[in-house]
């Protein structure tokens, strides 16, 4: 049974939180999350090329906690299959959450919205991903988010702290500081499975329409023209009247 509910204070101080995970491993640092926050943790997944590895921390350290996989209606068929293969070996209280319009109807009202401007980049993300990740947070009474996002990622998320606000929600990052070499062996080490797409030359993971096989420099830049969207993290509060 999760512990009860409860609101992170909304003048909590991310830094002290960061200062408090820093010296921990991933798994006590899951922890001690669950210590503090209980049942207000909520977890997200895009079941990505290193997805696994987030999932199997959560499935040894805090299975209760719910985890969220926004389901755009774009993924690679493999990607879908890679999420029933995960779900059913590590058993985690996964919450899909869908667009409230349809990738179909998406299409044919305004054709690929992906692929033009930044007002359309824009409103494709406002649709597939921020709006389900923000109904989510409602649903499941959560604001604090854990999320496998890595400072290797990228180069733009270099001096990322471990936990940060963003609006009215806590973001907490557990393997923040893991290195690529980090997550193979850990993968390794538990015999995760990886994303069937990996051994094609894809270095990151999103919807099929914009992830190509590319360096990880290359993807970096292609992505949106540059734009990264992390469920609508990459928006700014004009874009609308959201919680993240």
């Amino acid at each position: 049974m999760r512990a009860l509910k409860f609101h992170a204070e909304p003048d909590f101080d991310p830094e002290i939180l960061s200062a408090d995970l820093v010296p921990l491993r991933a798994g006590e640092r899951l922890r001690l999350l669950n210590e503090r926050f209980g049942g207000n943790l909520v977890a997200s997944t895009s079941f990505g090329l290193q997805s696994a590895v987030m999932l199997h921390l959560l499935h040894e350290n805090t299975p209760d906690v719910p985890v969220v996989f926004i389901d755009t209606g774009f993924h690679f068929p493999e990607t879908y299959q890679y999420a029933e293969q995960l779900m059913d070996r590590l058993k985690l209280d996964m919450r899909v959450y869908q667009p409230t319009v349809s990738a179909a109807r998406m299409q044919a009202l305004w054709g690929d919205l992906w692929a033009r401007d930044k007002e359309g980049a824009d409103r494709y993300a406002l649709l597939t991903k921020i709006e389900p990740m923000n109904r989510a947070l409602t649903d499941l009474g959560s604001d604090v988010w854990i999320s496998g996002l890595r400072r290797s990622h990228s180069q733009t998320r270099a001096s990322r702290s471990f936990a940060e606000r963003q609006k009215k929600t806590l973001k907490v990052y557990p393997i923040l500081d893991w290195a690529d070499a980090q997550v193979e062996i850990y993968m390794h080490q538990h015999d995760l499975p990886p994303h069937p797409l990996a051994e094609k030359g894809y270095v990151t993971m999103g919807d099929w329409h914009s992830t190509r096989p590319s360096t990880k420099e290359e993807a970096e830049a292609s992505r949106f023209n540059g734009e990264k969207y992390e469920c609508g993290l990459h928006l700014d509060s004009t874009s609308a009247d959201f919680q993240i």
